[in-house]
Parts: structure tokens; sequence; C-alpha cells
């Protein structure tokens, strides 16, 4: 089994399929939720509500950092714009897909928000956020998948201060569409109380497809 370090060096090969099919869909939707494969914007919303719900009532009023992974056209930024923890915050939104950044800071000139074209975490944040960004893997080998899912998780860890919290597909949801990756969110609890923090929650996000995982630091 190749080493997290061997899997993350091979990210480039592993990821430009997808990062094509993400430039495609932005050039047919802009930014859209389509545009991200998402069903809509309420969908959307309600998964940046409940990733966002990680962060600890004493930072709820701002002064915290937070790195979005994966982040599109810059939503998740949107959706916490207002919010009282964005006062006096910082945002770095990574992406995978040039097109996607060129997209966010065409849009987003916010002076909390940056935004970064590349397949790791390069700063360290309080808190992490992975929304869908490892759902879509376009029939690559699964096995292959998960090691790389994992390894960047692992990854996002070392460069996360207080909390990270993460979606994935569910194994048992309703419908099962070619070129997504579904886990057993169990066995992904397993992994992450293994190898990232003992302090680990696990939710059923019914109606939505998904696991949300939440790693801490510690208590709170």
């Amino acid at each position: 089994m190749p080493s997290p370090r061997d899997i993350l060096r091979r990210s480039p090969k592993i990821l430009s399929p997808v990062a094509r099919a993400y430039s495609r869909r932005l050039r047919q939707f802009g930014n859209d939720p389509r545009g991200v494969f998402w069903q809509n914007k309420e969908y959307q919303f309600r998964r940046f509500q409940i990733l966002s719900s990680i962060v600890a009532p004493e930072d709820r009023s701002g002064n915290i950092s937070i790195h979005d992974f994966g982040c599109g056209y810059g939503a998740l930024f949107e959706y916490l714009v207002d919010s009282p923890l964005m006062t006096n915050s910082q945002y770095l939104g990574t992406d995978m897909s040039a097109d996607m950044i060129s997209a966010a800071r065409a849009k987003i000139t916010d002076p909390r928000a940056r935004f970064l074209h590349h397949l790791r975490a390069v700063d360290e944040a309080d808190y992490t956020f992975v929304s869908g960004t490892f759902n879509m893997h376009l029939g690559q080998d699964e096995k292959e998948w998960e090691a790389y899912v994992k390894a960047s998780l692992q990854q996002l860890w070392a460069n996360t201060k207080k909390g990270m919290a993460f979606n994935m597909l569910r194994d048992d949801a309703d419908y099962i569409y070619d070129g997504l990756f579904y886990i057993n969110g169990y066995d992904l609890f397993d992994f992450c109380a293994s190898h990232l923090s003992p302090n680990v929650t696990i939710q059923n996000d019914h109606p939505l497809p998904d696991w949300t995982l939440f790693v801490r630091r510690e208590k709170q």
C-alpha cells in the first residue's frame, strides 16, 4: 500500500480528470450550485450550515481563520460573509481547478478572502471545511481514490489547529450514480479516530445523501 506521501505526490495525475470536469461544468453553468455539481442552492447552503456548526462557541464572534478545501467559486464565503464568525476573520479558499479559482477571484473582492490554486493545504487554519470535494472520482479505481481521500484528510488535519468538518456520500444513499464515490461513514469514523484525533463525531444528514464528520483537537 503506497504511503500517504506517495499518494499525494501522485495527486495531480489522480485529480486531473476531475479538475477538467469541473472546468467544463463551470463553463456550462457559471457561478451556480450546478456549476460545482450540486443539486440546488438550498442543499448547498444546508451543507454549509452543517459544516460550520463545528465552530466552537467562543469562536463564533470571529477572529478566526478558515480553510475551505475545494472552494469552487467561493460559495461558502458568500454563505459566511455576513456571519458574526467572519468578524476580523480570514478565509482561504483552495481548489484544484484554476478556472474555479479565477471565477472566485473575479466575483469576490472582500479583503478577508483569498483564493489559491493548489491540491493541498499550504497554510494553517483554525478550522478546515471540506464540502463535497471528495465525492467525484469519475470511475477511477475506488481503492486508489479512497487512499487519496485519507491521505488528503491527514494532510489537511496536520494544518488544522482547532477542528475539521467534511462530508462524504453515504454508501446507503437512495440513489447511486456512476462516477461518484460512496463510503461507509463508520469505517471513515474509525480511520479518523485512529489517524487524526480520538475526538470525532459523525452524523447522517438525511435527506441529504451525506455523512458529515467532525474532527476536533480537544473536547469542546
